[in-house]
């Protein structure tokens, strides 16, 4: 059979890659096969249908017995409805200063969700004990929000990477104070590769309640979940995912690209590609003289320091973001689809604008 015929055409040069975002790139082919293969016929709507019950058990696979997917729409969205089913009107939750929660969702936990975000200043992105109890305490005081959860990031916004005993030890010290744990997944892929173990060796084995669930930063169209793995953590999921405007009406297209990543081992190719690129990239950039990195390389991110106007130049022909232009910060993030010769090619124009 001929594909059907479209009036769509491409804008864009699909050999063009750069170095600003893994939301940048595209969907992986297998992701793309998983869609149109559940296309077709109908399915019953808001997550009744046949990929959505199968995903719950690829889900359990991987995070135990007791765990539940929701699908949702994005990564903001994951991480509001999560927040929310474990908070409550006079809540709080504790996460670093650098959280993507705190820095890079417009403020929707707290306008959307309706608490109040207790933020730590951290060095390399990673709370501990002793960090958390700067903000864990008043819980008697009616005059200050009360803290509920702690949420951590895996890997970091600063690229960085908890070891599972570091999250055991904070999920033990959270829950002796009564508290969840909430893990913002959106690259957990990516921390299971580099640390070389299963999600679960992080997350239920090490005692966390409930976390988002990454899809679309390696390899999806669109689409993270929910993953509940502490059920008597939560309350009114299937409530809130709708009152947040983040229940999907053909959830059948976010669960089976969710379950093209996570059946088998793409999650886990397509992460390990990534690091790997990101290694290569960080390789590169030590041999240039005058740019520092400036954090360690555990996961897909390279944040490295170097002079603005190099920084500049260098964006007119690859893109990417400064991190903090003040300081001249930048942050280089590699994808499941980066090549060796996009990492080559990048370092090479470094050197020149370097040298200039």
């Amino acid at each position: 059979m001929n594909p059907p015929k479209t009036d769509a055409r491409r804008h864009h040069d699909p050999d063009v890659r750069g170095f600003a975002s893994d939301n940048y790139a595209g969907a992986h082919p297998e992701v793309l096969a998983a869609l149109a293969l559940a296309n077709g016929g109908h399915q019953v709507a808001y997550g009744e249908d046949a990929y959505t019950e199968n995903l719950q058990q690829i889900v359990r696979g991987h995070f135990g017995a007791t765990a539940e997917a929701f699908p949702v729409f994005n990564g903001t969205g994951a991480n509001v409805v999560a927040l929310q089913a474990v908070t409550d009107r006079w809540g709080a939750v504790i996460c670093a200063e650098s959280a993507h929660i705190n820095v890079d969702e417009c403020g929707a936990p707290e306008r959307v969700g309706g608490l109040k975000l207790l933020t730590v200043p951290t060095p390399d992105g990673k709370l501990t004990p002793e960090l958390i109890d700067r903000q864990a305490y008043g819980w008697d005081d009616e005059h200050r929000a009360m803290p509920q959860v702690v949420s951590i990031t895996q890997s970091t916004e600063l690229g960085t990477l908890y070891t599972p005993a570091e999250i055991r030890a904070i999920c033990e010290h959270a829950h002796a104070h009564g508290m969840t744990v909430h893990l913002d997944g959106s690259r957990i892929a990516n921390a299971a590769a580099s640390l070389d173990v299963p999600m679960r060796t992080f997350t239920n084995a090490a005692g966390v309640d409930l976390l988002s669930l990454g899809g679309t930063k390696n390899g999806a169209v669109f689409g993270e979940a929910v993953v509940v793995i502490n059920p008597d953590a939560v309350r009114h999921m299937k409530h809130l995912r709708k009152l947040s405007m983040q229940l999907a009406s053909k959830m059948r297209f976010v669960s089976v690209q969710l379950e093209a990543l996570l059946a088998k081992d793409l999650w886990l190719r397509n992460a390990r590609h990534s690091n790997e690129m990101a290694q290569r990239l960080a390789e590169g950039v030590r041999a240039v003289h005058g740019v520092e990195i400036l954090h360690p390389v555990q996961a897909n991110a390279v944040f490295a320091q170097l002079p603005h106007d190099v920084a500049e130049r260098l964006q007119k022909k690859f893109r990417f973001y400064f991190w903090d232009e003040a300081a001249g910060v930048v942050r280089w993030m590699c994808s499941f689809d980066t090549r060796e010769d996009d990492v080559d090619t990048f370092v090479a124009a470094l050197k020149e604008e370097m040298a200039r």
